[in-house]
């Protein structure tokens, strides 16, 4: 039974995910909107439902940490495990736009998150805060969008394809939270059956299960050709994550949500950075490539490593966290930094030998 829960779910989990995309996809055809503002609204709100039903309902029963501690999880995975696998599947080219606006706002909003946690708590007015910010975050990134993006034609069909887009959305959204549900399920009976204990299911399981429906949709966009949609949607879940869940979350919470030392400490600084390090890598060709995914997933899997010597106290920690702090960290950030520099310097030279002819 434990195994045709999680196969079920992974089932359901594909199929909703290849639904959403479809309907997403028309859905912007049809209403002539471009296809990166859907991934950035519709696809990414969408997403982000089991980590606002975990936060929600954490919060209803009193437990808010709970949902606070996986969202910050999640959003981590978004970027290195989502477009990690992603773009190992096929390569993934980011836009300008997401460059220059979409990747500052999600720092932006990152930033804001830690400064918020910094005095130990989230109050009711920290996320009646965030709650405004989403309302004016997608004002904002619809107008924009469809003021500065190319005309997009609207496609065939009037009211009847539209309403069938919807009908395909929905029922993706759906498939994706019940499979979501089900892995994650059956995945903790199956550690169970392996004998890992409750701290290392929470730490590597849950935060991961409640991602998978961006893995989802964002591997089947890329297969179907979508990958705005693909990067869009990682980018666009961290900023929902943040303001939609964390601020309904701190909303509903019958008492300000306790924001752990080690939280403020170790992983909302690794979120920002994360977060941060978006910026030179995409800049780099304006693509995710199979090496940038190799490197997003080496470091979510060194993060996953850290979190399991962290909770067992294992002797191995202090090595491993100076090999990581002293030599990879900054190697990989002296690379990712001369590659960008090069980037640039290529960019700026061809933009002068046109402005020349």
């Amino acid at each position: 039974m434990v195994w045709l829960v999680f196969c079920g779910g992974l089932a359901a989990l594909l199929a909703g995910a290849e639904l959403f995309v479809r309907g997403s996809s028309r859905l912007a055809v049809a209403m002539g909107v471009p296809a990166l503002v859907i991934g950035l609204t519709i696809v990414a709100f969408g997403t982000s439902a089991p980590e606002a039903a975990v936060g929600i309902q954490a919060a209803l029963r009193g437990d808010a940490d709970v949902g606070l501690g996986n969202v910050i999880g999640s959003n981590i995975a978004n970027v290195l495990l989502i477009l990690g696998i992603a773009s190992l599947v096929s390569p993934l080219p980011v836009s300008t736009r997401v460059v220059r606006v979409d990747v500052p706002v999600m720092i932006a909003v990152s930033a804001l998150f830690w400064l918020l946690c910094l005095d130990g708590t989230l109050g009711r007015w920290d996320g009646l805060l965030l709650l405004a910010l989403t309302v004016v975050y997608n004002v904002w990134l619809v107008s924009a969008a469809r003021r500065d993006a190319p005309p997009v034609e609207h496609g065939p069909g009037g009211p009847v394809r539209r309403l069938s887009s919807v009908v395909y959305v929905l029922a993706g959204l759906a498939a994706i939270v019940i499979g979501a549900d089900w892995l994650v399920e059956g995945a903790v009976s199956l550690a169970h059956a392996f004998g890992l204990s409750e701290l290392v299911i929470g730490l590597t399981v849950v935060a991961v299960g409640t991602s998978m429906p961006e893995v989802a949709t964002s591997l089947v966009a890329g297969l179907r050709g979508e990958q705005d949609i693909a990067v869009g949607n990682a980018v666009g879940s961290n900023v929902f994550n943040i303001l939609m869940v964390i601020g309904a979350t701190a909303t509903l919470a019958p008492t300000p949500i306790r924001v752990a030392p080690a939280a403020l400490a170790f992983d909302l600084p690794i979120m920002l950075i994360v977060a941060v390090s978006c910026l030179p890598i995409f800049f780099i060709g304006y693509r995710i490539g199979r090496w940038q995914g190799t490197l997003f997933l080496f470091y979510y899997a060194a993060y996953t490593w850290y979190l399991i010597l962290r909770a067992k106290e294992h002797d191995a920690l202090h090595d491993f966290s100076f090999v990581l702090t002293r030599f990879v960290i900054p190697l990989t950030a002296a690379v990712i930094a001369v590659l960008a520099y090069r980037g640039w310097h290529r960019r700026r030279a061809a933009a002068e030998e046109r402005g020349r002819r």
